[in-house]
């Protein structure tokens, strides 16, 4: 039976639902993992838990609906934007993800908007400098974790380094679908 895998990385959890072609839902999984504050207004979130849920769901939804994995044949992600995966070269996480809702990045929101300009860096990016999204998360670790910054050589948001890296085989690059 042809069938279609819906992954949802969530802050929360990741969901994952297992489709029939014609929409029926065959099984669903959920995973919890944890929300670190490690102070006032952070959020972090382990990649390894993201990847352990999504093996773990998708195993589950698998078994639960007796379907074989080659019957998949399509996957839908979705999940968390604007959070910042640090990946080495070898595409090892570098640290925790810093999280859509962490906010301790506004020093370097308002960095970005003095040095461009609220004018172009809207007519640039469509957006203002905010606390959630990447960009000033970058500048933070690269002013307050100089040594990961430095060893980083990959930038991913959460749902695309959970759903396409492998963090346990030795071929560790981001993308790259899991097996």
């Amino acid at each position: 039976m042809d069938c279609i895998l819906g992954i949802d990385l969530g802050t929360s959890g990741t969901k994952t639902v297992l489709f029939d072609t014609k929409g029926i839902t065959l099984a669903s999984q959920t995973v919890e993992y944890p929300l670190y504050q490690p102070n006032n207004g952070w959020a972090e979130q382990d990649p390894e838990d993201w990847w352990q849920a999504v093996k773990e769901t998708v195993r589950a939804v698998l078994q639960t609906a007796g379907i074989d994995a080659n019957s998949i044949r399509g996957v839908g992600l979705s999940g968390q934007m604007h959070g910042l995966v640090m990946l080495d070269g070898d595409g090892n996480v570098l640290r925790r993800a810093i999280l859509w809702c962490d906010g301790r990045t506004q020093k370097q929101c308002d960095e970005i908007t003095d040095t461009l300009g609220q004018e172009k860096l809207i007519a640039i990016t469509a957006n203002p400098a905010l606390p959630g999204f990447t960009a000033g998360k970058i500048l933070w670790v690269r002013e307050q974790e100089p040594e990961i910054s430095k060893s980083a050589a990959t930038f991913c948001c959460p749902r695309i380094s959970s759903a396409t890296n492998s963090l346990e085989s030795s071929q560790r690059r981001c993308p790259t679908p899991p097996a």
